[in-house]
């Protein structure tokens, strides 16, 4: 029982963080990071070590995300100022119709998630749904539900993204088969947890979709007479660099171990420019030339764009850097060694239990990455003498570690903040639809497991 205590030292910490921001009505930021205080304190954290772990927390967390954020802002809204957004989001409407602007919507995304990280992905993307949204006249939750799903199957299921790849290396599954598995099972997980869970997703919050072209983080947005808009080729071109450039250095990546061929300059280069940061970098150059100096837009007016970009995510920038504040108090207090300790001489199935314990981590330090990791290091003894198939271990443990995500995941933070929802409102569209894409993902796998 004494293995349990953390677990419900978690529970109730996210009792009072909601209670603070729903009822106290405290700024969201403040209350993450009093509950943190609170939360290590409980946990039996030595004084000294509270204050080190809150603000590693923090710089973890923007040390990862806010380059990315800065920069992906930037070039989202130079897209979308100088009319290449909604560009885009009309000629997806006229190929597509507006009965089926949901799979477009889906086809994109799932298309440069599998490129590109969950966050990169959403930057880029969350412009485009607002302009389709505005002009259809509909909910940008309606798009917005399909969108985030097929970013983030692609992030839990497919390589290159961090969390499938490193597992597969733990495991020493075979990245081939986990590919072709993982696309197996995400094309029909998407459809469900998409264009399917929005339905369900409108009958439990009707009024959060009924906020039209309400995107705080895009800051005030213009509007242009078709004819004024930059080229569909162009904008598509400038929005997807930071695909282009991140798919080639994947490919690049596969050709070297396929080849056997060591590390030189040129490699180098091409890992380079193939992180993120560096991608985003390039692309929010090209975009300051052709969404602005190619178009006759004064620098003065384009830099004037990308400084208000920044400064309508900073509040966001903020809380996503508190939730990760909550998940390293969470981690450094030991939580995850009290998970540990309730399957230890488990006689379980190794795929279900892989799954069991990346959800019960998940749910309880809050990170996808750090359950998945820690989940691996806790079944691989268990797996020896089992002829388990090590590309589905893979990929139920990264089911498993994508589930229900609340208010210790920056992920939720983003997803509320984009869309402008109440916390009731996120828990029942962005946590439920973690958890529909956690548990269907499963079911693909086990179903699976019968034929392979």
């Amino acid at each position: 029982m004494e293995n349990l205590t953390p677990l419900f030292i978690v529970a109730l910490g996210v009792v009072v963080l909601l209670l603070l921001i729903m009822k106290l009505n405290l700024n969201t930021f403040i209350s993450l990071i009093v509950v943190s205080f609170l939360v290590a304190l409980a946990l039996g954290m030595p004084l000294h070590e509270i204050v080190g772990s809150i603000e590693g927390g923090m710089g973890n967390t923007l040390g990862d995300i806010a380059l990315i954020f800065g920069f992906g802002a930037i070039l989202g809204k130079l897209i979308s100022d100088a009319g290449g957004a909604q560009r885009i989001a009309l000629t997806l409407i006229n190929k597509f119709g507006e009965k089926n602007i949901q799979w477009a919507v889906v086809i994109a995304s799932f298309i440069i998630g599998i490129a590109l990280f969950f966050e990169v992905g959403l930057v880029l993307l969350v412009p485009i749904v607002y302009q389709i949204a505005k002009q259809l006249k509909v909910s940008t939750l309606y798009l917005g539900i399909p969108m985030i799903a097929a970013l983030s199957v692609t992030h839990g299921f497919l390589p290159p993204h961090p969390g499938p790849t490193v597992i597969a290396q733990q495991y020493g599954a075979n990245i081939g088969m986990v590919l072709i598995y993982g696309l197996i099972i995400a094309l029909p997980t998407v459809v469900i947890a998409g264009p399917l869970f929005t339905i369900v997703a409108k009958k439990l919050v009707p009024d959060a979709f009924q906020k039209t072209g309400d995107i705080k983080s895009l800051g005030e947005v213009k509007q242009f007479e078709i004819e004024d808009t930059p080229g569909f080729g162009i904008s598509v071109f400038t929005a997807i660099f930071p695909v282009i450039l991140m798919a080639f250095a994947t490919i690049i990546d596969l050709l070297q171990d396929v080849w056997g061929v060591s590390d030189n300059l040129f490699f180098e280069i091409v890992h380079l420019i193939g992180e993120p940061t560096p991608a985003l970098l390039l692309s929010v150059l090209l975009a300051i030339y052709t969404m602005g100096i190619a178009r006759s837009i004064p620098m003065k007016d384009v830099m004037k764009s990308a400084e208000e970009s920044i400064r309508s995510i900073s509040m966001m920038l903020l809380i996503i850097g508190g939730g990760g504040v909550l998940k390293q108090v969470l981690i450094d207090g030991g939580v995850g060694d009290s998970v540990a300790e309730l399957f230890e001489g488990s006689s379980m199935s190794p795929i279900l239990l892989a799954w069991i314990i990346a959800a019960i981590l998940r749910i309880s330090l809050g990170s996808a990455t750090v359950a998945a990791l820690t989940t691996a290091g806790l079944v691989i003894p268990l797996m020896e003498g089992t002829d388990v198939n090590l590309a589905l271990m893979v990929l139920a443990t990264g089911a498993g570690s994508v589930i229900a995500s609340h208010v210790n995941d920056a992920g939720f933070w983003m997803f509320k903040e984009f869309f402008g929802l109440t916390m009731k409102e996120t828990f029942s569209t962005w946590t439920l639809l973690e958890t529909v894409i956690s548990v269907v993902g499963l079911g693909f796998i086990l179903l699976l497991s019968i034929f392979v």
